[in-house]
């Protein structure tokens, strides 16, 4: 919604570093929603799993607010420090933070290649057009 797409999702993707500090980090951040790795039959919390010292690549978890994806890399764009380098920065809540660049979410869409996917990138290359035809007009 943040570029004008009439699509919404009800995840929360999140490109980061995932170091044993970071991780500690989010499992204070992510406490009092009750994270749980999703993608495991049992539901292991997230706060518990993995233990300290065991590398994390990836984490795709449930909270009572909805799905939560932590990545080291955006598929079709590149790992964070990548991402980081042409995201753009708004405020939300009264917080600033960077948020994928429109271009770099259109090449993570088309590099799903999933249909959906496919149709978001439909839409925001559109999206894109018109911000250029207004930037000219």
């Amino acid at each position: 919604m943040l570029y004008g797409s009439s699509l919404v999702t009800c995840a929360i993707d999140l490109c980061a570093v995932l170091t044993d500090e970071n991780v500690a980090k989010l499992r204070t951040a992510l406490h009092d929603l009750k994270p749980v790795h999703r993608l495991t039959p049992q539901r292991l919390s997230f706060l518990d799993n993995p233990e300290p010292g065991v590398s994390v690549r990836n984490l795709y978890l449930q909270t009572d607010v909805g799905p939560v994806d932590l990545l080291t890399s955006i598929t079709g764009v590149g790992g964070f420090e990548r991402v980081n380098a042409k995201a753009i920065e708004i405020v939300l809540f009264g917080r600033r933070i960077r948020v994928i660049g429109l271009d770099d979410l259109i090449a993570a869409k088309e590099a799903l290649g999933r249909e959906k996917d496919l149709l978001a990138a439909k839409e925001l290359r559109a999206i894109r057009e018109a911000q250029h035809d207004g930037e000219s007009g």
